[in-house]
């Protein structure tokens, strides 16, 4: 497989469950900026060529199908290394909760930060509303931290990939997360994982 990805983007969450999940693949970087590829593939470095969408993540697989959308290829990332226990069995109470939590962070979180927060046309009062929604979220995520470890539970999974990446971004965008002593406990738990500092290194948002 491979993941297509600009480093601190939301393709950070399935770079993690890639290596979370112990499967091989390879990295294909990504400038959103410009959307070119830092190396050229069939002669051309437009990503447009290769992902018309021109987002990340896409991940390639070995079939040479390319697919998007954060949400399904953790669960798909998941269910290929089930021994891995990113997510809970199909059918389970527990998967329904999990899923829960992963569609929270794609709808309430990843889609209020971006794209209004990343530019600067955006209206003041947008602006203002984002960042409220993201508070009032930030707020019940400390508040169901604050008795587990990590969202679905005391087990780390896809979810915990994509809250941790998406999250982050209010660091980025100087956004105070002294408020929030669970989530801001939670965000160091997760990036202490071997795994998760594996996928941040390679991206360069961590030293080895």
């Amino acid at each position: 497989m491979k993941l297509y990805y600009t480093p601190g983007a939301c393709s950070l969450a399935v770079h993690i469950a890639l290596c979370e999940a112990g499967l091989p693949f390879t990295l294909a970087k990504v400038d959103l900026a410009t959307h070119t590829l830092a190396e050229a593939e069939n002669g051309s470095t437009d990503f447009y060529a290769v992902s018309p969408r021109g987002y990340v993540p896409m991940l390639q697989l070995d079939d040479g199908s390319r697919h998007t959308e954060a949400a399904s290829l953790l669960q798909y990332v998941a269910d290929l290394a089930p021994a891995a226990a990113l997510l809970p069995p199909a059918g389970t109470v527990a998967r329904l909760e999990a899923v829960g939590w992963l569609t929270l962070v794609s709808t309430e979180l990843h889609k209020v930060f971006s794209p209004w927060l990343w530019h600067k046309e955006t209206a003041e009062s947008t602006r203002e509303a984002c960042k409220a929604k993201v508070a009032l979220r930030f707020a019940e995520l400390d508040r169901h931290l604050a008795t587990r470890d990590y969202l679905a539970g005391d087990r780390f999974g896809v979810a915990d990939a994509y809250g941790f990446a998406i999250v982050n971004w209010a660091t980025i965008l100087r956004m105070p997360l002294n408020p929030y002593p669970a989530l801001q406990a939670y965000l160091s738990r997760v990036a202490a994982r071997p795994r998760v500092r594996e996928a941040l290194v390679a991206e360069g948002l961590a030293r080895d």
